[in-house]
């Protein structure tokens, strides 16, 4: 007997993505922490340490919401008939700390956060307005829709500093389907990809500074069914290039003034029957004269490892000075 097929959509769709962003969000703080330990001097324009200790943390707030966003919009388009072109409404899942309003007549859906924490780390205000265009559906090949973001504020509980993000993004259905087909053992759909891309991302940062992101990435997100069991995956990687550097998911300006790029050197490949961890990738921050990479999936020793059931993945950090000279981190997650 086959399992009902929406049984598996709030567990599946939803721990998986937020495994993503909450993931990528502790890897990136930990660069910025290991970094911020080796600075040298206290002139933050000058010490090439600090420089990447602020960029990894800057760079972890703003594209863990991002992505955040990303989920929240593909909860939001995906619950909606109208939105999709699919034939069947389904259980919703529900955005935490934010209401939505759907607008069908205009094509638009608007998410306006709360400002409450439900995750207990930070807080989220402002709006974000999807816009799809008349006769288009989200399940169509090629499909997509405008994410715009209107002052959405993000305020981090530990220490109470804030980013704030303006900007549209597009969202592209690359390969069409909904992530609901994965799910569906009739269906046939085994993956899915959804592209990201922007070039007038404006951050505010807490000390005033403001600067403008560019962003370009694509999640392939894929999924099997086996006694009645889901096993799935997402495969985030950058798309960008510039010059030779290539799979930049992120670049720009940063709040110090210095030119940045944040590349995924090895796609990021989180699995759920992993308990829904990160089991390989390489990720690379790259600012003038000073470099960041951290590597994932690894054992103690630092060499690639197997899924484990229980115990420790370890990622590897490797930080590269103007002079060439490098120190190198092993520690688990």
């Amino acid at each position: 007997m086959l399992v009902p097929v929406y049984a598996f959509n709030k567990n599946y769709s939803t721990n998986m993505k937020t495994k993503i962003v909450l993931f990528l969000a502790t890897v990136l703080f930990f660069v910025a922490i290991f970094t911020a330990c080796k600075k040298e001097n206290s002139d933050p324009k000058t010490d090439e340490n600090t420089q990447v200790a602020v960029q990894s943390d800057d760079q972890s707030r703003f594209s863990s919401e991002i992505d955040a966003v990303a989920n929240d919009a593909d909860i939001s388009i995906e619950n909606s008939v109208s939105f999709t072109g699919r034939t069947m409404q389904t259980n919703a899942d529900t955005i935490c700390s934010a209401t939505t309003t759907y607008d069908v007549v205009n094509r638009k859906i608007t998410i306006t956060y709360n400002g409450a924490s439900c995750t207990g780390d930070r807080t989220r205000t402002g709006t974000v307005v999807l816009t799809m265009a008349a006769n288009t559906h989200w399940k169509d090949q090629g499909a997509s829709f405008t994410v715009q973001f209107q002052n959405l504020k993000i305020t981090r509980l530990s220490d109470n500093k804030s980013i704030t993000i303006n900007g549209t993004q597009t969202y592209t259905n690359v390969s069409g389907h909904l992530l609901l087909d994965l799910i569906n053992p009739l269906s046939g759909v085994h993956s899915i990809t959804h592209a990201i891309s922007s070039d007038d991302m404006s951050i505010t940062f807490d000390d005033g500074t403001q600067r403008s992101w560019h962003v370009a990435k694509q999640r392939v997100y894929a999924a099997s069914i086996s006694n009645n069991t889901v096993s799935g995956s997402v495969t985030i990687t950058g798309t960008h290039t510039e010059g030779n550097v290539t799979n930049i998911a992120e670049w720009g300006t940063n709040r110090l003034g210095n030119e940045f790029t944040s590349a995924t050197i090895q796609p990021v490949v989180i699995r759920s029957d992993c308990n829904f961890r990160v089991v390989s990738g390489e990720i690379k921050h790259t600012l003038p004269h000073v470099s960041a990479d951290a590597t994932f999936g690894l054992d103690s020793s630092g060499n690639p490892t197997s899924c484990p059931g229980t115990g420790h993945y370890y990622f590897k950090i490797v930080f590269t000075g103007s002079a060439g000279n490098s120190i190198t981190l092993i520690m688990p997650y």
